[in-house]
């Protein structure tokens, strides 16, 4: 009797507890467990490059230093990576295995705007944190307590390159292209039109021409572009399209700059669009031509390991597990109650202040958006990204 006893208590546990939580019961190490959601492969497959190998990094250093120390207790770490396939659905279907089925403590990713949006929904939905690294579109976090990004916002860039393409060109008259089937570029094409119009008057953006995602030839919106008067052309899209308009816009007669937003800052952007790039502008997170300290060591060891200069998007996401890292420690430490720790990782991470990122200071003040400054980049004739100069909020 006392066998079967025995047997059918045994046989009970997984009934009983996660695997999660039960690892404390029986008083086993627990991992902890960070979702990586990225698009390995899909439309922007450079872009989960940089994500999971800058996650490969963090790693190696989380393994070296035997874990992360919450409550005075160190506890290994495993990085489960999902596959968003640059697809929303995918995001969502990642998100959600990654919590309901993973176990995750934290979610980083998805990158993009059109991802991270609808996949933020499912973690605020299931109370689990999630930072954006790279989602600059203020929907992805409004109203979202347990979604959070390591970057700035369009309402702040859109504007600033506004101001910026005014100053530093005294051009009054722009044009507008942009991917009207995509949350980023669609609302980043909409905060710059705004604010360009507040400064020279309605009418001052001349053309404001939009596609669908995937077209591949705008000779048509480009030709309208080209005979508009438009001193200067502005599109905020991802380094497959770029090289594309730029080169298109040239072959057309395009004579004036054409800048760029956050999306362009992709090694790929240069590689694909060649010289045709080269003297134009983009806002971006980081430079790194000429980086120094912490950002040049990163640099540094990302290119001896992976054979090139890491894109902002690595930084970023580097910059997102710092944040997870600094979050999970001083969260008070750990019950084993996923809901709890969850929560607990939340509560600290609103509340981290002066973070020094590689990609500049962060801090949040109760919201998942924290105070940062944009970065202007202008492509060498080398083809390299030289910093310009650094607009901060005021």
């Amino acid at each position: 009797m006392k066998r079967l006893a025995l047997l059918a208590a045994v046989l009970c546990v997984p009934l009983l507890c996660s695997t999660f939580a039960c690892a404390w019961s029986f008083g086993r190490k627990t991992t902890i467990k960070v979702g990586i959601n990225a698009p390995i492969t899909g439309d922007i497959p450079k872009v989960g490059e940089g994500t999971k190998y800058a996650a490969e990094l963090w790693l190696e250093d989380i393994n070296k230093a035997g874990g992360i120390e919450v409550g005075g207790t160190k506890y290994p770490v495993e990085l489960v990576i999902e596959d968003s396939e640059s697809k929303a659905e995918s995001a969502v279907k990642a998100n959600t295995k990654l919590i309901s089925q993973d176990d995750v403590l934290i979610i980083i990713g998805p990158q993009s705007s059109k991802e991270a949006i609808p996949a933020g929904d499912v973690a605020n939905n299931y109370q689990t944190p999630m930072i954006s690294p790279w989602s600059t579109n203020p929907d992805t976090t409004a109203g979202r307590p347990y979604v959070f990004r390591a970057c700035f916002l369009d309402p702040f860039q859109g504007p600033m390159l506004a101001n910026f393409i005014s100053d530093e060109f005294k051009f009054t008259k722009a044009a507008v292209l942009y991917d009207v089937a995509s949350d980023y570029p669609k609302g980043l094409a909409e905060f710059f039109k705004k604010a360009w119009e507040e400064k020279h008057g309605l009418g001052s953006v001349v053309a404001y021409e939009s596609f669908t995602t995937k077209d591949t030839d705008f000779s048509s919106q480009l030709t309208k572009i080209v005979h508009s008067g438009a001193e200067v052309l502005f599109t905020p899209q991802y380094y497959n399209e770029v090289a594309l308009i730029v080169q298109q816009a040239k072959s057309l007669g395009w004579k004036g700059p054409i800048v760029g937003s956050d999306s362009w800052g992709s090694a790929e952007t240069v590689q694909l669009c060649g010289p045709a790039c080269y003297g134009q502008f983009f806002s971006t997170h980081y430079a790194a031509a000429g980086a120094q300290g912490a950002t040049k060591a990163f640099i540094d060891r990302y290119k001896a390991k992976y054979g090139y200069v890491p894109d902002d998007v690595a930084a970023l996401t580097w910059d997102a597990l710092g944040l997870a890292k600094k979050a999970i420690e001083s969260s008070g430490g750990l019950s084993g109650r996923i809901k709890d720790d969850r929560k607990a990782v939340r509560d600290a991470l609103a509340q981290i202040k002066d973070f020094d990122g590689i990609t500049g200071k962060m801090t949040f003040s109760g919201t998942g958006d924290p105070q940062k400054c944009a970065v202007i980049v202008k492509i060498s004739d080398k083809g390299e990204y030289e910093f310009y100069k650094s607009i901060c909020p005021k």
